[in-house]
């Protein structure tokens, strides 16, 4: 069950340490009644964090793979080559 605290519970410091400590998953805070932020535990934004690099790198070796398939690849001395002379190397 997500949680949700009004803006003013964050003048006690400690307890909302301990509801963001003891909380399943994010803790959003709420001004006027609407979303204002949303707080979380490091190692949960880490993880999330490790999450979307790996959502990324797979995106990058499918991307990859695809374009092997179809051909678009160059293999490395000839890309190599390439570089050189576009760069006069």
């Amino acid at each position: 069950m997500p949680v949700c605290v009004p803006v003013k519970d964050m003048k006690d410091t400690a307890a909302f340490a301990r509801t963001v400590e003891s909380a399943p998953g994010p803790v959003t805070v709420t001004r006027n009644g609407y979303d204002a932020f949303v707080v979380m535990r490091t190692d949960d934004y880490e993880a999330m964090q490790q999450e979307l690099a790996k959502g990324r790198l797979l995106a990058r070796v499918a991307r990859a793979e695809r374009e092997y398939a179809e051909g678009r690849y160059e293999d490395a001395p000839a890309f190599l080559d390439s570089l050189r002379s576009r760069h006069g190397l």
